[in-house]
């Protein structure tokens, strides 16, 4: 294979080694260098298929020192494939860095099809996959956390979560909190020997004995399932809050958080209501 100044993004098995590609190991076998997320941990992956190319660590903490240097070895004429410890680079892991340098360099980009955790998760799931919402990880400060929830909580497609295992009945929690209780299913292990899917809904799931908290975790939460709420039922919560102290717009903001309707619908409800009046 003859090639031309590109950096390779290689996905690697996330449990099955049988899930590595034909074409993946021609290209880490033809590369001038292997950046790898670990390199201690990638050795095993690329002795077990004899791929001998030179390898350099590329990971969180060095990232944007050594994405200079990688940078000058592609534009040099080099060709380079990165590789994360498993999946693929750039998803929850790093990466993302490194491909837009080298598109701002106009240096030419190629990631090979391969394994990465939710994809499997999501269509194992049972629940919606016609769409769907890729989050990761959930940020480490709570309020960080809450105003992400929030601004997920109307959205009507599947929402796809990885958790690490000391987290995830937390942040189930707080999902539910912020989602109110909806279908949910936790996958543990994908692709490996103890791969499971625990099904049920947020607050089944939470205080599920069940789940054992070993492994690497994905949470898939159903989106926001509409519900029929006529006009009429609309200008008695708005009465009802009223009635309670609250001045009109704090009305129609209470009324349109609770029932999750967008605001100006409620808005428009309550204008007609006052003209009849």
């Amino acid at each position: 294979m003859k090639l031309h100044s590109t950096l390779f993004v290689v996905p690697t098995p996330i449990g099955n080694l049988q899930d590595m590609t034909f074409r993946a190991i021609e290209i880490l076998k033809s590369v001038s260098l292997v950046l790898a997320e670990d390199t201690r941990t990638s050795s095993y992956l690329l002795n077990h298929f004899g791929i001998e190319t030179q390898t350099q660590s590329y990971h969180k903490f060095n990232e944007k020192k050594r994405t200079v240097e990688i940078i000058d070895r592609l534009k040099s004429g080099d060709n380079i494939a990165l590789i994360s410890d498993a999946g693929t680079p750039g998803i929850s892991d790093p990466g993302y860095i490194l491909i837009k340098d080298a598109i701002d360099e106009d240096i030419n980009v190629v990631t090979l099809p391969g394994a990465t955790a939710f994809i499997p998760a999501l269509v194992s799931s049972g629940l919606e996959t016609s769409s769907f919402c890729f989050i990761g990880f959930l940020p480490e400060k709570n309020k960080q956390r809450n105003e992400l929830l929030e601004s997920l909580k109307s959205y009507k497609q599947t929402i796809v979560f990885y958790c690490s295992p000391h987290d995830l009945f937390e942040n189930m929690k707080q999902i539910k909190e912020v989602f109110g209780n909806r279908k949910a299913v936790v996958c543990k292990e994908i692709s490996k020997l103890y791969e499971t899917f625990y099904r049920g809904t947020l607050d089944s799931l939470t205080d599920s004995e069940e789940v054992n908290l070993k492994g690497e975790f994905i949470l898939l939460v159903e989106g926001f399932q509409d519900e029929e709420i006529s006009d009429e039922m609309i200008e008695l919560l708005l009465i009802q809050e009223l009635e309670n102290g609250l001045k009109g717009k704090e009305a129609v903001k209470k009324v349109a958080n609770d029932t999750k309707m967008r605001k100006n619908l409620v808005y428009d409800i309550y204008i007609k209501m006052k003209e009849e009046l």
